[in-house]
């Protein structure tokens, strides 16, 4: 960033200078304020810092003579005539900002970063994706030229994929970024603006599966094809087999198999033999059907060992073994006794499913990527995941280390329990951020539903990803009850698994944030102290309005809770003071209300809340409209980030060897 100062006092000027330099600033000095517009006649900058005081031209001459030649530079004028009068004629004058004389240094560096951050988000880049261009500075979005006219809602999904086309999003977490509190949409209204941006898509030209469903999880930007079909290299030729799958467990030196097969290739070997013991026991029960002496406990075995290899064989890539293996699961689920055509059919279905494992015919599951590491910068399910403790409790050890596996690929920290009494040690030592839980647990007489309530009921709460084959809608909506955040139906692939965790965690993760409360009832700041501080907020607690600006200069806050009703300065006035200064322009401000008539919250919405929260408080709703603003905010702050980082690399054209 290049600053132009237009300062006539020496010695201030160069205090302000080695400041500006200090923080990576690029600037220029003029000490009158002739030569400060020949440097703005002969260059570009991204802000004038100018005094309104100078000689051969004046601040406010500057101004008016400037935008009257269409220069529409930043500027942030420096008086030391401390009068409306003055910052008025200033203002009028075109000048941005103004800062009054004497200064604090970092009120002033504040002021410039707030005017170079709102020119920035003026000047936000063209956005381009494989046909795809969106113009966030007039809101127009081209499909292979063609202009979209979408709705308000439409272009936010949209600009919200192309920003991060490598993320998947839930239908939660689309209401989160592009509805705000004030609606009271369900995730239909989701599915009908879905709807009309792919039809519009489709009227335009567009693949179909531009934005594509990814079942269970959510919807993401389809990637882009690296080459045209033209220009791709020929297919090696295959080897003559009658299965081409069976080309990947038997690899040639130029056709290798890909990372992720080896991986699963290698904890299948290990763990075969245990499948095939399963499939036994599944035998050994027809074997005794045919006599009719099948035992309780026979058949139970059965059904088990049919539930588990529904449940574990698909995660390895054998969907047919997997469907073979749920619907003698199903058999045995509605007869205790089968009759003879029933038998046969059991018999026929074991015989074909042993088959399926001796020979390794599998079927793989569509690409999905095994280490996000290695993706571009816009995954941000990687540098969510990286780092964070799950626990895998699932009592299939062969399909509980075939996902540890992949999340250690993602950079977690994994454990697995195979019991739930294990599962209970493990939560309190490992102290895992994501549970990944299996509801079936034969060998026990409880189920994962008993550790989901739980883990809801205690003061830190963890987020659970149900992971079984017990797919049917009565068990999705005990779920939901219990407070689960991910419900997972077997056979899925790992990286699937982990796409899902992602998202959990994004949804979960508590932002080390800090909060200024201001309340005059001390009863009501302890209360808030007891909801806030379990999520690792840091609180700042006042119990009046006098300190409250000094306070929030040295607490800088990341979001500010006020109460309405202060006897010294209201709320209101609290509120319009903050959003008064540029430094809080984008501080989120929630209000604590004990009135919640129309007029009351239009007042509080009209002076620059972003929310409104009723007393008296509940918990579960404040710490999730407080979690909300502090994610949206810092979402923005990341995108702004990224879009300076990229500014600031296409800035610097690729260097080339001598």
């Amino acid at each position: 960033m290049k600053i132009l100062l237009v300062e006539d006092d020496e010695s201030l000027a160069n205090l302000v200078r080695d400041a500006l330099i200090a923080q990576h600033y690029l600037v220029d000095l003029a000490t009158d304020g002739q030569v400060g517009w020949e440097l703005a006649e002969s260059f570009t900058y991204d802000l004038i810092l100018l005094d309104l005081m100078l000689p051969k031209l004046d601040g406010i001459n500057f101004c008016k003579q400037r935008r009257q030649e269409g220069d529409r530079t930043p500027i942030l004028l420096v008086t030391a005539q401390n009068t409306s009068t003055t910052k008025v004629t200033g203002l009028d004058a075109g000048a941005d900002d103004y800062v009054v004389k004497p200064f604090d240094l970092q009120e002033l560096l504040a002021r410039i970063r707030a005017l170079l951050r709102r020119t920035q988000d003026a000047q936000t880049p063209t956005i381009e994706w494989g046909a795809f261009s969106l113009d966030p500075r007039s809101c127009l979005v081209t499909y292979d030229d063609r202009p979209l006219k979408l709705t308000a809602k439409e272009y936010g999904l949209l600009e919200l994929f192309l920003r991060n086309p490598q993320r998947i999003f839930s239908k939660s977490a689309l209401l989160d970024r592009l509805w705000s509190f004030e609606e009271p949409p369900s995730e239909t209204a989701v599915r009908t603006q879905m709807k009309g941006l792919r039809q519009k898509l489709k009227q335009a030209g567009a693949r179909t599966d531009e934005i594509e469903t990814i079942y269970g999880l959510g919807y993401r930007l389809k990637a882009k094809e690296e080459k045209s079909a033209e220009n791709r290299q020929p297919a090696a030729p295959k080897p003559e087999t009658t299965n081409p799958s069976t080309s990947e467990l038997n690899p040639s030196p130029t056709n290798p198999p890909p990372p992720e097969r080896t991986k699963l290739n290698s904890i299948w070997q290990q763990h075969k033999p245990k499948y095939l013991e399963r499939i036994a026991v599944i035998q050994k029960a027809i074997d005794t059907l045919q006599t009719h002496t099948l035992s309780p406990t026979l058949h139970e075995n059965a059904l088990r060992e049919a539930h588990t290899l529904a449940g574990g064989l698909g995660i390895f890539g054998f969907k047919e073994a997997s469907n073979l293996s749920r619907e003698i699961e199903q058999i045995w689920l509605e007869f205790s006794n089968p009759n003879t055509e029933q038998i046969q059919r059991l018999a026929e279905l074991t015989i074909a499913l042993q088959q399926e494992l001796e020979d390794d015919l599998r079927d793989d599951f569509e690409p999905q990527p095994s280490n996000p590491a290695s993706e571009t910068v816009f995954n941000w399910g990687s540098s969510i995941v990286k780092g964070s403790r799950l626990l895998v409790v699932e009592d299939d050890v062969a399909l509980a280390q075939a996902v540890a596996a992949e999340a250690s690929a993602w950079g977690m920290q994994v454990e697995i329990a195979e019991n739930l009494d294990r599962a209970r040690r493990s939560i309190c030592d490992l102290k895992p951020d994501v549970v990944l839980l299996d509801l079936c647990f034969p060998d026990s007489t409880e189920s994962g539903f008993a550790l989901l309530d739980e883990l809801q009921n205690t003061q830190h709460i963890v987020p659970v990803v149900v992971f079984t084959t017990r797919e049917g809608f009565a068990e999705r909506v005990k779920v939901a009850r219990l407070g689960g955040r991910g419900f997972l139906a077997k056979p899925i692939a790992p990286s699937r698994v982990l796409d899902a965790i992602a998202q959990v965690l994004d949804r979960s993760y508590l932002p080390v944030a800090k909060l200024l409360v201001v309340d005059d009832d001390p009863e009501t700041l302890d209360g808030l102290r007891t909801i806030l501080e379990p999520w690792g907020f840091n609180l700042t607690l006042l119990d009046g309005s006098q300190e409250f600006w000094e306070t929030l200069k040295d607490v800088q806050p990341d979001l500010l809770l006020l109460d309405l009703d202060l006897p010294e300065f209201s709320g209101i006035e609290l509120c319009q003071v903050v959003r008064n200064d540029p430094r809080w322009h984008e501080l989120p401000i929630l209000m604590l209300c004990t009135r919640t008539d129309p007029d009351t919250v239009q007042r509080v919405f009209s002076v620059g809340a972003d929310d409104c929260v009723s007393k008296p408080i509940i918990a579960s709703e404040l710490v999730a409209r407080v979690l909300n603003r502090i994610e949206r905010s810092q979402l923005r702050r990341q995108w702004a980030t990224a879009t300076h980082r990229q500014l600031q690399i296409d800035s610097f054209p690729p260097s080339t060897s001598a």
